[in-house]
């Protein structure tokens, strides 16, 4: 007989959006590297509209530039920390018992998992996503916005959801 619904294991759920994630990612950084050559641009700056750029800025540090690690032995410890974090975070999706609970946990991982690629296979992470026209300072990518967005759907879970089925 199936278990229902709110008791089936959601981590192939959660390693299904990371898979997806992480291809996004790299598609993505491959795009801009091997194809648009951005690399190659004045500036490493298209101009696509009034309030979307794509500027190829080589990111040392973690998530928006935050902790620049830019020597080997700081690669190392940024590379670590974010394999420490990936592992806890796989070990909480394997009890994850809500769907976006689980989702968030995948994106979160993805993210890191693409980033992580980034920095071992560069040293350092691909940013492209540029909105800068717009006062926003950080240029980012797709891995730095699925784990922006795990993050939001990880707190929505944790103190709305929580209190949803608490009042029921």
């Amino acid at each position: 007989m199936d278990k229902p619904a709110s008791h089936r294991p959601l981590w192939h759920f959660g390693l299904a959006i990371s898979a997806l994630i992480v291809v996004l990612d790299q598609l993505s950084k491959h795009w801009v590297l091997n194809i648009l050559k951005l690399r190659d641009q004045p500036l490493g700056h298209i101009e696509l509209s009034h309030i979307f750029d794509l500027t190829l800025v080589w990111n040392t540090g973690v998530s928006f530039g935050l902790f620049r690690a830019d020597s080997m032995i700081g690669r190392l410890v940024l590379s670590g920390f974010a394999l420490a974090v990936m592992g806890i975070m796989v070990m909480w999706l394997l009890r994850a018992d809500r769907r976006l609970m689980a989702a968030s946990l995948g994106l979160i991982i993805g993210g890191a998992s693409g980033n992580l690629i980034d920095r071992l296979r560069f040293g350092k992470v691909v940013d492209f996503i540029d909105f800068s026209d717009i006062h926003f300072i950080w240029v980012f990518n797709v891995a730095d916005s699925a784990i922006s967005i795990g993050v939001i759907l990880m707190l929505i879970d944790a103190f709305w959801v929580d209190r949803q089925q608490k009042s029921v």
